[in-house]
């Protein structure tokens, strides 16, 4: 299943408000322990560019969240629809994955395609005149979580524009908890179990 414009809207879990209570919490908490380190502010762009994986529940939240907006703002809605579809047309030759659905392929080979696609690409949802989120409240998880220090199979990364001039051990003690009892899993389980599609995908197919 694919995700054109006037698809039914899938179900968000009810757990979904509270896993973005519980990052937000901790974003919040890790913002105030990295102080002036923290760069992150409105019309920051660095983490907008370049296509990145996204789970279905993200690709719910962000239709709900696009439903929302042609209800208030409907030009606005509209444009972000029309910037998706355009990057999905620059996407599609080298899409790694079904290009129909935007549903991507899994293994390390997908993986490596995946790594070097797009990195210039905006994120549809970026508004380019006011360097904005038009879908800031239903960004992924991704977007929640980018710029404090975040533990991965990596080790701790943190976005280069942040934490300049501290010392390893000072961005240890910034480390971000995203999801301590890893609710997001169970809910994109629920999420990928009611209609569909499964795997992961990329804002742009979310958002045509």
């Amino acid at each position: 299943m694919g995700y054109a414009s006037g698809m039914s809207l899938r179900r968000l879990p009810a757990g979904d408000g509270a896993l973005i209570q519980i990052v937000d919490a901790a974003l919040a908490d890790v913002a105030r322990r990295s102080g002036e380190w923290l760069v992150c502010r409105p019309g920051c762009t660095q983490c907008c560019v370049g296509v990145f994986a996204i789970n279905q529940l993200d690709a719910a939240r962000l239709q709900r969240g696009l439903a929302a907006l042609e209800k208030t703002d409907p030009r606005r809605a509209g444009r972000i629809r029309l910037r998706a579809r355009e990057s999905v047309r620059r996407l599609a030759a080298d899409f790694p994955g079904n290009a129909r659905t935007g549903v991507l392929d899994e293994g390390p080979e997908a993986e490596k395609r995946f790594a070097e696609l797009a990195n210039d690409e905006p994120c549809p949802v970026l508004d380019p005149e006011t360097g904005l989120c038009d879908l800031y409240d239903a960004r992924p998880m991704t977007c929640r979580t980018f710029g404090p220090p975040v533990r991965s199979e990596g080790g701790l990364g943190v976005c280069e524009l942040c934490f300049q001039g501290a010392s390893d051990e000072e961005i240890a003690d910034c480390e971000m908890i995203v999801d301590p009892d890893d609710l997001e899993a169970k809910l994109v389980r629920d999420v990928e179990k009611s209609i569909g599609p499964r795997g992961r995908t990329v804002v742009a197919y979310a958002v045509k």
